[in-house]
């Protein structure tokens, strides 16, 4: 299978912010920001598998500055890792109030997406072509945090055997 670059896929939306979008103060839903990014974050992981994909996991979601009615916020998209069956997307999500052209950076997250053929069983997706040393860097930070998801998930594994092997504190 050909690799692709990060390029190909990398991917941006921007919309303005409505009152749907709200709670009573005018702040944005932080689940309606969750849902843009992961929408965002299939498009990039689709666009890489050409294939569809379902998100695996939210490794990190950090919400930084609040988002009001009337914003443009805009999500950048790109891929971090790409696996055998996997692709960790990261999501940049910024804000600008257009009346008076601040920006702020809003939240950032970290999403893992599996390629699933018709049946939805995982198939195998294009390796990543990386042409940068911003794209070596974001790729290694990635594996750092494969390493540790992995390692999470054996623990909860371990925990779910056998209570005694549970740490709650």
């Amino acid at each position: 299978m050909e690799g692709k670059p990060v390029a190909d896929s990398r991917t941006v939306m921007a919309q303005i912010m409505n009152s749907l979008d709200t709670n009573l103060a005018g702040n944005v839903h932080g689940g309606v920001i969750m849902k843009l990014i992961d929408t965002l974050g299939g498009a990039v992981g689709t666009r890489h598998a050409r294939a569809n994909v379902v998100t695996a996991s939210v490794d990190r979601l950090d919400f930084h500055y609040p988002l009001f009615i009337g914003d443009l916020v805009t999500l950048y998209a790109s891929l971090n890792y790409v696996g055998i069956t996997s692709m960790e997307v990261g999501v940049r999500v910024e804000s600008e109030n257009l009346m008076t052209g601040e920006r702020h950076h809003i939240a950032s997250a970290y999403l893992t997406f599996v390629a699933l053929d018709r049946n939805n069983r995982p198939i195998p997706v294009p390796p990543l072509i990386l042409e940068t040393d911003d794209e070596i860097r974001r790729n290694h930070e990635a594996k750092e945090r494969r390493e540790r998801r992995l390692a999470e998930k054996t623990k909860e594994k371990q925990c779910q055997l056998d209570a005694n092997k549970c740490d709650f504190s």
